[in-house]
């Protein structure tokens, strides 16, 4: 049967493909032909539109796409007091591509401020949807691990344990922020946890001095840390990415490494799990998911490409799933967001439009409408 609370089971990461004319105002307001407003007052219209056709669609979520920012994660992360983004002169390496040559550091005390400029693009969304609005940001996780203690003022943090301290802190606060703001759908984006699965990753983080095996224990500290005193009536999810850009990836390896941590361990009321290619593995760690508690959303469509799958293969999945847990605690969802970065994902608004409407149907040939 439908869920009456997030997650829903038909679901959505986040992000959507930037229309048209966002893509050409960013491009005009960077090249300073329009002004903040201007770039301001298209962003609202286009939101508008997505956030009909995810209603249209049948979902009983919306997001904003995403539409405000050019990443995922920076564009949260660099407004936390503290932190900055800086030209790297290198991008991130994906497969066979690189991301724009940014990332984020650490030069002071981390804090969450009141004024944090994505509270008032979740007022936005919550103004103009009938649907439960849903919010997205990085996990606290995401601040650390790329970066490393070299991407982490000495000055302002000598000792790491209190980065994480202030770090847990300062989300403690954002969640508080974000509730009082309405949010009663919020998700924590996290890369962090499919790195740890990859033995490529894992050993790029070794060679950065990371000890990776107490790494997940540190993270699953903090994070419920910050989201400890949440209110029963807010849930809070996580998606765990292997990486999106341009339609392509950087981790691969089942969850078996991090498994029992993230599901047991980490207290999200629901996952968002990868299970789109055989990059993710099988689906035997689903069996560390406590019974009756928490909901795995099984990213079985994929974001990557237009072609739709068959609804039979699917629903065979859906099934091979449920050996390791009840079928009740499952849900659907694409395996990503349409566009973790600004570029988006190769294939067209239509046939993203196309899936999200499958997953629905789905969905509801699933699990009933009732």
């Amino acid at each position: 049967m439908r869920r009456t609370k997030p997650p829903f089971r038909a679901d959505m990461v986040g992000s959507l493909l930037r229309t048209a004319p966002l893509k050409e105002a960013r491009t005009k307001h960077e090249k300073e032909e329009i002004s903040a407003e201007a770039l301001k007052a298209v962003e609202d219209r286009e939101i508008e539109k997505i956030v009909k056709r995810q209603e249209e669609v049948g979902l009983q979520l919306a997001t904003d796409g995403e539409f405000r920012r050019a990443w995922w994660h920076f564009d949260f992360l660099k407004m936390l007091d503290g932190v900055e983004l800086y030209d790297t002169r290198e991008g991130i390496q994906f497969s066979g591509v690189q991301t724009k040559a940014e990332n984020v550091r650490v030069t002071g005390k981390v804090d969450f401020l009141a004024d944090h400029p994505i509270l008032a693009h979740f007022k936005f969304l919550k103004a103009h949807t009938r649907a439960v609005p849903k919010m997205t940001i990085p996990s606290p996780s995401v601040l650390h691990y790329r970066g490393g203690r070299a991407a982490i003022s000495k000055e302002a943090y000598p000792d790491l344990d209190l980065f994480f301290d202030d770090l847990a802190k300062a989300y403690r606060k954002a969640v508080h922020a974000f509730y009082d703001a309405g949010c009663r759908y919020l998700q924590l984006d996290d890369t962090v946890w499919a790195y740890l699965c990859s033995e490529d990753q894992r050993k790029k983080a070794r060679g950065r001095g990371e000890d990776v095996e107490k790494l997940p224990g540190i993270y699953a500290r903090t994070i419920n840390y910050a989201i400890a005193e949440r209110p029963s009536d807010m849930t809070i999810t996580t998606h765990v990415c292997r990486g999106n850009f341009r339609s392509t990836w950087i981790s691969e390896g089942g969850y078996e490494p991090v498994a029992e941590i993230l599901l047991g361990g980490v207290d999200y009321d629901g996952y968002f799990l990868e299970y789109d290619t055989e990059r993710a593995g099988g689906f035997e760690p689903l069996r560390f998911l406590p019974k009756g508690k928490k909901i795995v959303v099984l990213g079985l469509v994929t974001s990557k490409s237009g072609t739709l799958e068959k609804k039979d293969d699917i629903k065979r999945r859906i099934e091979e799933a449920t050996k390791y847990a009840g079928l009740d605690q499952f849900s659907l969802s694409p395996q990503c967001g349409f566009a973790s970065t600004e570029e988006g994902n190769v294939l067209a608004e239509e046939e993203q439009w196309a899936k999200l409407r499958m997953i629905v149907e789905l969905a509801d040939e699933v699990w009933g409408k009732a």
